[in-house]
């Protein structure tokens, strides 16, 4: 009977384990998007990943947040949500958003933050503040 107890009780702490990216040098940090498919990205973006299974940040024109559940070095989000304010850079965040629901790979390295698709599509985020 302990046997079972002690299985189950590794079982559940197993399942509280986060294998997000978060937990492989995502996490404290806000990232900063540099560039998409190998063109700079001018407007300001951020992405945070402020606990476990979370995602957030600020995209040029509205804050947005949502949910990531697959392990490292897999990435997907969804659903996000986001404010819905209008602004100059409306076309620049229609562009992140779009090219960061078809991100599927992750890379931690250092400060920099590689998201891609294996077709070769990538947006680069950069360590700051």
């Amino acid at each position: 009977m302990k046997w079972i107890a002690l299985t189950l009780i590794a079982g559940i702490a197993a399942c509280d384990t986060d294998e997000t990216l978060r937990s492989y040098g995502a996490a404290d940090k806000t990232w900063v998007l540099t560039e998409i498919d190998g063109t700079a990205f001018t407007a300001r973006t951020t992405m945070t990943f402020p606990e476990k299974g979370r995602i957030a940040g600020k995209a040029p024109c509205n804050s947005y947040g949502g949910t990531m559940s697959v392990p490292y070095p897999w990435f997907k989000v969804g659903p996000l949500r986001s404010t819905k304010m209008a602004c100059s850079e409306l076309q620049a965040e229609t562009r992140f958003f779009r090219a960061l629901s078809d991100m599927s790979l992750s890379e931690v390295a250092g400060d920099t933050l590689i998201l891609s698709t294996p077709e070769g599509r990538q947006m680069i985020f950069k360590a700051g503040e």
